[in-house]
Parts: structure tokens; C-alpha cells; sequence
């Protein structure tokens, strides 16, 4: 099937680069394989208009509008590989689905790659977490940690103070040099040297010499690359960004592939759910006007 627009990845940011090019009347398959990034998460907060929301409900009441326009089409699959085909793209899914699009937009997400701390991926979106600014008032100022795993983690621990009492577990992770204690001393942070060995409870962390540290919740900045191999197999450029590599993008959130747009987490440095759905309205306006006024 030949299209104008396909779109990899139905969630915040491929849902809002799918509306603009749909209210267009323009083709567009959007193409998700069910694996949202905050699928753990119960709520999402900090999003104009939707603060304390559930995630899979925003994104299914997204994508029933989405399917009212009629020139859309939904397909529950994973795409594998795409490639150029004359002007345009082909792509195939896992499901044994060819599309041949005009327009790509990439909206695939990232993955998480989280600290091997046993009982910590358990408890990933719903006591543990990696920003303070979606989930830091519901901790109501109470005890709040930080587990490093980089040297970006003394930047988190330096941020947390705003919402509650902080200790910074550096886990052999990370060393905080003397102007860096000085300025987290200054902050109130605690320096906890000893490892940690897990995590219990709701967000207790158990340390090597068997001292448990309880808290309302636990931050980690976890690492991050894209879920899908397709930007890599197009030849699209990437940037490193503090927490992983992302494809870099320009204002229109174009690749540096002719024709290929990307949106969301894997097209920026860190994101979330406000920050998607801003991408994938400049990537999905974008992808129509380079339809309409081809370079």
C-alpha cells in the first residue's frame, strides 16, 4: 500500500504527527507495536490540561480521534526494516505488511537501560523514577533518593532538594569532586558512599552492610537509545546526549535524510509526555508542508 505519510510509533508523539497530516486529508498509516515508554506509570503529570492522567487512557482517547478521519489507517505491528525506494520509502513489518511511504516520521521512542539493582526494574514508574518534574510533588517533601549512574547524576541529586529531603547514593557510579560535595552540602543533600544491594519494600533501599534507607521514592537517570534500528538503517545522524545517543533533528524535527522526520524521546536529549506531543505536531506539520512544497 502507498502512502503519503507512515508514521513508526502510536504513542504521544506519533499520535500528534498523525492529526495534523490526517486533518490534511493526506494517507497516513500509523504503524506501533503497543510498547509505550511510561506503560508502568498509573499517572502522568506536568501536561497542560491532562496533569494526574492516566497514560493509556490519554493515548487510547488520542488514538480514537485519530481513526475518526477516515484517510488513516491503524496497524497493531513492529516495522523491521525500511529502506529508500526512488523518491520514496519501503518499509516491512514483523506481521508481513510492504508500505511504501512519501513522508517517514519516526516516533518509535527509546529504551531504558536501568541500573542492575535487584527489585529496581519492578518498581520503574511507580516508586522509582527519572523525572522529578512529572512525579516530585506527589512525594509530598518526604525522604527522596538518588541513584547515581554517571556523572550526570550530581546535577540530578543537586535538582531533587525541591521536593523533599535527599540522599545521594553514588553506588561506584559516580564521584563527586570537592567543589560538587561543597555545593550538594549546600543543597542539604546526603552523600551515602556504601553500595547498594536492593532494593524492598516500596522504595527502601537496601545498602551492602545491611542498613535499609526508607523512601517515599527513588530517582535514576537511566540510559537511553532508540527502540527501533530504523534511523541507524536509513543513515540518519545521531547526537550524543547526556543520558544516550538520539537522532539529531533541526527545528522542523527533519533528519539529516531527506524526506525522514523523528519526534519524541529518540529525537531529543531527554523528553516527556508535554514535550512528545509538541515534537510530533512540529514533525507531522513539517512532514505536510514538505509535501506540498518539496525542496
Amino acid at each position: 500500500m502507498a502512502y503519503d505519510a507512515v508514521i513508526v510509533g502510536g504513542s504521544f508523539a506519533g499520535l500528534s504527527a498523525a492529526l495534523p497530516l490526517a486533518r490534511a486529508r493526506r494517507r497516513v498509516a500509523v504503524v506501533d507495536g503497543g510498547v509505550r515508554r511510561n506503560r508502568f506509570a498509573d499517572h502522568s503529570y506536568n501536561f497542560f490540561g491532562q496533569d494526574g492522567a492516566a497514560p493509556s487512557e490519554m493515548v487510547a482517547t488520542a488514538k480514537q480521534q485519530l481513526l475518526r478521519y477516515s484517510t488513516v489507517l491503524w496497524l497493531d505491528d513492529v516495522v523491521e526494516a525500511a529502506e529508500r525506494e526512488g523518491d520514496a520509502f519501503a518499509l516491512r513489518t514483523s506481521g508481513g505488511h510492504w508500505l511504501r511511504a512519501q513522508r517517514l516520521v519516526l516516533a518509535s521512542g527509546v529504551v531504558d537501560h536501568l541500573p542492575a539493582v535487584p527489585g529496581l526494574r519492578e518498581r520503574w514508574g511507580r516508586s522509582v523514577f527519572h523525572c522529578p518534574y512529572c512525579h516530585g510533588y506527589e512525594l509530598d517533601g518526604g525522604r527522596i533518593g538518588v541513584l547515581a549512574t554517571g556523572p550526570m547524576s550530581v546535577h540530578q541529586a543537586l535538582l531533587l532538594p525541591e521536593w523533599g529531603s535527599v540522599t545521594f547514593f553514588l553506588n561506584g557510579a559516580a564521584s563527586p569532586d570537592e567543589a560538587q560535595r561543597q555545593e550538594l552540602a549546600a543543597r542539604g543533600v546526603r552523600i551515602e558512599p556504601t553500595p547498594v544491594r536492593a532494593l524492598a519494600g516500596e522504595a527502601t533501599v537496601v545498602l551492602d552492610d545491611g542498613r535499609e534507607v526508607e523512601l517515599a521514592g527513588l530517582f535514576t537517570a537511566s540510559r537511553t537509545e532508540p527502540a527501533s534500528p530504523l534511523a541507524r538503517q536509513l543513515g540518519c545522524a545521531f547526537e550524543d546526549g547526556p543520558l544516550g545517543p538520539f537522532v539529531k533533528t533541526d527545528a522542523q524535527k527533519a533528519t539529516t535524510v531527506a524526506g525522514v522526520f523523528a519526534c519524541g524521546d529518540m529525537a531529543r536529549g531527554a523528553g516527556s509526555v508535554a514535550l512528545a506531543v509538541g515534537d510530533g505536531a512540529m514533525a507531522g506539520t513539517a512532514a505536510h508542508r514538505s509535501l506540498v512544497f518539496p525542496a
